[in-house]
């Protein structure tokens, strides 16, 4: 049988995370984006290069050195099990028990709604509260570095929320937090700056703020239309640059405020009917997209 290509999960990536910012690691799925972490955190051995973390090399300093790193850490993988007839509180005085200082558990466990369920095995507990529980481990260590590979999957909108200030106050403490998400809104909140990664490679790196403005993408009017003719005199309009319409669903995208001035002033100047009517500015999402070609995958 024929060998099969080995395929490059990360392909020379070059970065530096500042002390005390929130660094955000975003890419569709196969990116590379867990294989760069886990690098990081020394649970991988990359076959070639240099990793330096809190002034430790990851590689040259061998086994020694990766589990000097986890003593001052805070890891939550992109999955995790615990035993099913543990409880809540067995696991977390576990994982406490493995570091030189812990925090104390059950203002941990309150402030992330677990106060409860303490005594609650962890088999009974629904797909939202295990995540919860697997932060709560992987902040019980007062480290200086944390860890979050897909945060709030499975986590309610409220949940969510909840959890982003959380890692804003991590932040604020003055430790150094790596997130690695799919969720765009969350990075564009939490982020300091952004690495985007695809096919091994960072594309793109620079603050959210940044990003945004260093694209041209712009912004988008939507509506819904009972008569599209109009729209032929849309496009002669010089701050827009293309429209989009299916089914009477109309997305025209403008160059700058003045194309969304242009659009709304023709419909309401004119005698068809239109709803509907949304204005989206730009955001990390629309970056991604134009850089990947790509939208997010579950």
């Amino acid at each position: 049988m024929p060998n099969e290509q080995q395929v490059k999960a990360v392909d020379g990536i070059s970065l530096e995370v500042f002390e005390g910012e929130i660094f955000g690691i975003v890419g569709p799925n196969g990116a590379g984006k867990t294989t760069l972490v886990e690098c990081i955190e020394g649970l991988r051995i990359p076959d070639r290069g240099k990793i330096e973390v809190l002034g430790m090399d990851m590689i040259r300093g061998g086994e020694k050195t990766r589990r000097r790193l986890r003593r001052d850490s805070g890891i939550q993988l992109q999955a995790g099990r615990l035993p099913d007839r543990i409880k809540v509180l067995e696991a977390v005085d576990l994982f406490a028990s493995f570091y030189g200082r812990p925090v104390s558990p059950i203002p941990l466990l309150r402030s992330l709604g677990l106060g409860d369920k303490i005594n609650s095995y962890f088999e009974t507990l629904s797909g939202g509260q295990k995540q919860r529980l697997f932060i709560v481990l992987s902040l019980i260590n007062d480290g200086r570095l944390i860890f979050f590979d897909e945060l709030t999957t499975g986590l309610d909108p409220h949940a969510r929320r909840a959890i982003w200030d959380l890692v804003e106050e991590i932040r604020d403490k003055g430790k150094t937090v790596v997130l690695v998400t799919h969720f765009m809104e969350e990075a564009e909140r939490l982020c300091d700056r952004v690495a985007i990664v695809d096919q091994g490679n960072v594309i793109a790196l620079d603050t959210p703020a940044n990003l945004i403005k260093g694209l041209d993408v712009g912004v988008t009017v939507s509506f819904s239309l009972d008569d599209t003719s109009i729209l032929k005199r849309m496009a002669n309009i010089d701050a827009i640059k293309r429209i989009e319409e299916s089914g009477g669903k109309v997305v025209v995208y403008c160059s700058d405020k003045r194309g969304v001035a242009s659009v709304i002033n023709t419909l309401t100047e004119s005698d068809i009917g239109f709803s509907d009517l949304s204005i989206k500015d730009p955001a990390l999402e629309d970056i991604f997209i134009s850089l990947t070609g790509r939208e997010m995958r579950d």
